[in-house]
């Protein structure tokens, strides 16, 4: 048995509909698992939603329904969601599955068995709005607290504590002998700034089921139910144990309910995808929850930024959103995916645009790829009725640059330069039909050879160019490959190869991959 490539988003939280960040989390996290099988992995990737806390308890009874009925129906719209943006994940997790339920005993069982665990009373304030406890150095100078946190009230309760600190400068030697673990390296130098310039205060990791009953209960004390960040950053775990992946201790298989059939080895995870946001709790907390359980630690977290909208912060109650749904109804689900991954790299903050998603839409796909393909297979069946000429290699040298650079970009989780060095094509076989006139070539019959060649090189070129692009906007690599009469899907790095599209083949009449039209406005509710 060999290991596939796990890669995660984080889990989303069910106390609201999915908004622009959580589509563009699962579109990259998408876009890496396609590019990883493309190139040879067997990937495995994991989406899901986190269904307990407060907030989620608190959400429910204001719409008078029990917490399981609130989430049940919302995990629905979370599914739709997911199968709109196109994903390809191979399982779903929900944190009120029994199988989670089980890994969350377990572990808690584990580390309480190893001593990990105490209890202390808590004086202070806690905020519903972030499920966490706030101390004096969360005030603002006069006292008040920031409004991220809501409402936010004076505790005194018991609870139990996992003893953090104590694993605090192993975390600081692990992350300085990896660099790799966090990308990008600016996130990587955040973590070690706050991890060498601040003491790490124990992790409480309970609640009193008193206060809270939307939980998964402590299999050493029901009296409390578990942290709703300690229940959910054990998903990641959850889902190889409930496929009875032989890495991780038999109490963990155990507690999903493998069946010891058909076992898959999916950790160490090779990727979890997360936000800036939640930095903290996969760079800090995760880390130490596995190294105290005696569990390997994921490869790497690949952590990206946050999107605002014409240079505002995202509001659903001032109206200032981006729709995901609305868009792809608009404009077609390759096109949201092209335009956010090609908008923002992974790393810093992104701002959409109405005008700059026309401007990529109608400059880069329409006018770029999407003409390309069309104008190159227009003049194929006007010349040689649709029949693919002999090969030839004039552009081969640029197409190998390409493909070079783009899979260099996929492997290093740099998902814009991908598309970036794959235009880069788009753009020299473009200018080829330019160059070399086939229109003109067409009215002299001693020109027969050239245009041969000519047309035998911009068919190549959207051959290849399928193959790179097929992770990021897959149903329009599939056209391609369907125009160009070509069976199977372009989804293996290795056909990228110069000289594959075999002469004498028939191809299919050209139809427009890109449609132009107007923008539709997509800011209100």
């Amino acid at each position: 048995m060999s290991k596939r490539f796990y890669v995660t988003t984080a889990i989303d939280y069910v106390n609201g509909q999915p908004h622009l960040g959580h589509a563009y989390e699962k579109v990259i996290t998408d876009v890496i698992a396609r590019a990883r099988r493309s190139m040879g992995d067997d990937a495995f990737f994991l989406t899901g939603l986190d269904e307990h806390g407060q907030k989620v308890q608190q959400a429910a009874q204001q719409e008078g329904k029990t917490a399981q009925a609130y989430s049940d129906a919302l995990a629905e719209d979370w599914k739709r969601f997911a199968s709109k943006l196109d994903l390809t994940n191979n399982d779903f997790i929900r944190t009120t599955e029994p199988r989670h339920k089980g890994v969350v005993s377990a572990l808690l069982s584990e580390l309480h068995a190893r001593g990990h665990f105490y209890t202390a009373e808590y004086v202070g304030f806690y905020s519903t709005r972030a499920e966490t406890f706030l101390t004096d150095k969360d005030r603002r100078p006069d006292g008040s607290f920031d409004p991220e946190y809501g409402d936010v009230a004076q505790l005194t309760e018991q609870n139990y504590y996992f003893r953090l600190k104590d694993h605090q400068q192993w975390l600081i030697d692990h992350i300085e002998a990896n660099p790799d673990f966090i990308y990008p390296d600016y996130r990587r130098n955040e973590v070690l700034g706050f991890l060498k310039n601040n003491t790490l205060e124990d992790l409480c990791i309970s609640r009193p089921s008193a206060r809270l009953t939307w939980g998964i209960p402590l299999p050493f004390d029901p009296g409390y139910v578990t942290y709703v960040w300690f229940d959910a950053l054990t998903n990641y775990i959850t889902i190889p144990a409930a496929h009875g992946d032989p890495a991780l201790p038999p109490w963990a298989r155990k507690a999903a309910g493998a069946s010891g059939n058909e076992a898959v080895e999916l950790w160490p995870a090779d990727a979890h995808v997360v936000g800036k946001d939640i930095l903290k709790f996969h760079a800090v907390y995760w880390p130490i929850m596995l190294k105290a359980a005696g569990l390997p630690l994921p490869r790497k977290l690949v952590v990206h930024g946050w999107w605002m909208k014409d240079g505002q912060k995202m509001s659903k109650s001032t109206g200032v959103i981006v729709d995901p749904v609305q868009v792809i109804q608009d404009w077609g689900v390759d096109a949201f995916r092209y335009y956010v991954v090609r908008e923002l790299d992974l790393g810093p903050d992104g701002n959409w645009t109405d005008a700059g998603f026309e401007a990529r839409y109608n400059a880069e796909l329409a006018n770029g790829l999407g003409n390309l393909v069309n104008r190159s297979l227009g003049m194929l069946n006007k010349y040689r009725k649709g029949i693919v000429p002999p090969p030839h290699d004039e552009l081969a040298a640029d197409a190998a640059r390409a493909i070079a650079a783009v899979r260099e970009d996929y492997e290093a989780y740099r998902l814009q330069g991908a598309l970036i060095d794959a235009w880069s094509l788009v753009s020299r076989a473009n200018l080829y039909v330019q160059q070399t006139a086939p229109f003109t070539l067409a009215k002299d019959p001693a020109q027969a050879e050239r245009l041969d060649q000519v047309l035998y090189n911009l068919l190549e070129a959207c051959r290849i160019l399928a193959i790179l692009v097929w992770p990021v906007i897959p149903q329009t690599a599939q056209k391609i490959y369907g125009q160009l009469g070509i069976p199977g899907a372009p989804d293996r790095f290795a056909d990228a190869a110069w000289g594959r599209l075999v002469p004498g083949r028939a191809t299919g009449e050209p139809a427009a991959l890109f449609p132009r039209h107007d923008l539709v406005p997509r800011s209100k509710s």
